[in-house]
């Protein structure tokens, strides 16, 4: 399926392989504040939320981050929320510690992309992530996507939450 998202208006290509609902969600790597690689698989066996977004550094992106913090106390220790940018992990800290996001794990693409080329949101010649929500469940499959049309909105929350509450009745 192909995706048209614009970045301020502006028809961006996405590039990578968009994920699907239904296939495997590919296993990848990032890097963590104390710049420490972190695997998908350390997450395998809960529900998980990739909240995507380009960098913390804009308003929207803030915002999406809060609110994803917020919605984690609610969901319990089934779900964990994975936010992810190419931001530089010490950029990501500062900000965490100044929004007070502590119930998600904030990592950073910006080594290898291997997130963002997996899955399909890096920006063809920005370097960074389009704006977007994955939802995985405990046994690695994609149950939700959502690859937001205009970079500069914000995700769908009640749609991904949805998909989130309906894997962990399950």
């Amino acid at each position: 399926m192909e995706y048209q998202v614009t970045f301020g208006g502006k028809p961006v290509t996405l590039v990578g392989r968009h994920c699907e609902v239904g296939e495997k969600a590919p296993s990848f790597t990032l890097v963590d504040s104390a710049l420490q690689t972190v695997s998908s698989e350390r997450f395998h066996g809960k529900v998980r939320i990739y909240s995507i977004f380009p960098s913390v550094d804009t308003p929207v992106c803030s915002l999406q981050n809060i609110r994803f913090n917020r919605e984690a106390v609610q969901l319990g220790d089934e779900v964990v929320v994975l936010s992810i940018s190419v931001d530089l992990p010490f950029a990501q800290k500062r900000f965490c510690a100044a929004e007070g996001i502590d119930r998600v794990h904030v990592l950073s693409d910006y080594r290898d992309l291997d997130f963002g080329l997996k899955y399909g949101f890096v920006m063809d010649g920005l370097r960074l992530l389009a704006r977007g929500v994955v939802v995985v469940d405990r046994d690695d499959t994609v149950r939700y996507v959502e690859y937001v049309s205009e970079v500069s909105h914000e995700p769908n929350y009640v749609e991904a939450l949805a998909a989130v509450r309906d894997l962990v009745r399950r």
